[in-house]
This record gives structure tokens, C-alpha cells and sequence, in this order.
């Protein structure tokens, strides 16, 4: 994955999602939600409406990209918000 993207949640999952040696299916998101149990939930990449330009559609909410925390492909982390990933 090209260094340029990996700070940008969003230039990430339109990666995986066209990029044919990629599946969505294999994403989990992590995401601030306040109330929640460590105020963080996620959802899984299978669950993914739509990637807008300003936030992420699921079948049950909007998720804007400054809320998400973390992102793993297959088991490994490819994005966090708090470190630097390489």
C-alpha cells in the first residue's frame, strides 16, 4: 500500500475496494462512539454501504473518517489513528 494513503482512512478502503487482490470482507473498523462500552465499536467491512467522500454508510449507521480509531486487513493493523503504521 502506497505510503501517501496510509494517514487517509478513506484512500484506504477505496484501495481495498478496487483493487482485485484485496476484499473488503476481510476489514474490521474501529470507530469512536460515545456511550459504547470504551466509547469504541466496529464493524465489519461486509457491512459497508457505501464509502462517501465525508463518511462510511453502513446498514445501521454513518461513520465519519475522524471517527475511525483503527482499521485491520486480515488480522493486521493498517491504520491507527494514534500511531504511525508501516
Amino acid at each position: 500500500m502506497s505510503k501517501n494513503i496510509k494517514n487517509n482512512p478513506r484512500l484506504i478502503l477505496n484501495q481495498i475496494k478496487w483493487t482485485e487482490k484485496f476484499d473488503l470482507k476481510k476489514i474490521i473498523i474501529y470507530y469512536l462512539h460515545r456511550g459504547a462500552p470504551e466509547n469504541t465499536k466496529s464493524i465489519y467491512g461486509k457491512e459497508i454501504k457505501l464509502i462517501g467522500k465525508s463518511f462510511i454508510e453502513t446498514y445501521s449507521a454513518f461513520i465519519p473518517y475522524h471517527r475511525i480509531l483503527k482499521i485491520e486487513y486480515d488480522r493486521r493493523i493498517i491504520f491507527d489513528r494514534f500511531k504511525f503504521v508501516y
